[in-house]
């Protein structure tokens, strides 16, 4: 499982849009409002296309 942290996520909004980008490319994901996070299961280069997938929406993945 792969968990990323996402920084500016301020609703229920944001949290939806991210899940609508993310089932556009096929990656079912648990998004977190209260954790600020995502998380779903694949490799090395899912993870940076879901990266790229989530700062394209605005929001800043962080460590």
């Amino acid at each position: 499982m792969n968990t990323l942290k996402v920084e500016g996520m301020m609703c229920e909004g944001c949290v939806n849009r991210v899940i609508a980008a993310l089932k556009e490319i096929n990656v079912v994901a648990e998004v977190s409002l209260e954790n600020k996070s995502v998380s779903f299961e694949g490799d090395s280069e899912l993870v940076k296309t879901v990266v790229s997938e989530i700062e394209d929406l605005g929001f800043e993945v962080v460590e």
